[in-house]
């Protein structure tokens, strides 16, 4: 990049984020103002709206919205609570019972969601209280949290899977 990009595009994103734009939004706009201005109009919109047509060409990237949307509405929908009463009649009465119900509660909501943050933030918003009242440290119970949801994207179709299987070009999806 060449230093007036870089100038355009860290004033454009500082200035929106001090306006108090969100920042997903500075972002794209700060991109879209960067190109604007070394780009001229026109290449900079036709680039982009073939950008985005060709994301939305890919059957196998679109499964990654649908994964997070579905990790939003089990949330919701209290199936996290669920999936820990579930975990917690499995491992009920083995020493140190509640960081292996976390354990498997995010593993089985990671591999459901397809989302690590997804897992943790569901599974982690009702472990954590618990594993506190049951004598845990709090640092404890977000390290058992931030390491157990990391394990469902080993468990297919994960996000990470699904791009791994894009950017390897040849393995199959439904193989993994």
């Amino acid at each position: 990049m060449e230093a007036t990009e870089v100038v355009v595009l860290i004033i454009c994103f500082a200035g929106m984020l001090l306006l108090g734009v969100p920042i997903a939004y500075s972002i794209g706009l700060a991109t879209l103002a960067t190109m604007l201005v070394t780009m001229g109009t026109w290449p900079a919109l036709t680039t982009q709206a073939q950008r985005i047509a060709t994301g939305l060409d890919s059957f196998a990237l679109l499964a990654i919205p649908f994964f997070i949307l579905a990790g939003q509405i089990m949330n919701r929908g209290g199936m996290a609570r669920r999936l820990i009463d579930f975990a917690r009649s499995l491992l009920g009465l083995l020493p140190g019972a509640l960081a292996h119900v976390n354990i498997l509660a995010s593993m089985l909501f990671g591999a459901i969601s397809g989302s690590a943050v997804a897992a943790a933030s569901a599974v982690g918003g009702i472990m954590t209280p618990e594993m506190e009242k049951d004598g845990y440290e709090r640092n404890y119970s977000a390290a058992v949290n931030i390491t157990s949801a990391t394990t469902g994207l080993l468990i297919p179709p994960s996000n990470i899977l699904i791009v791994y299987s894009l950017a390897s070009g040849g393995v199959s999806i439904a193989a993994l």
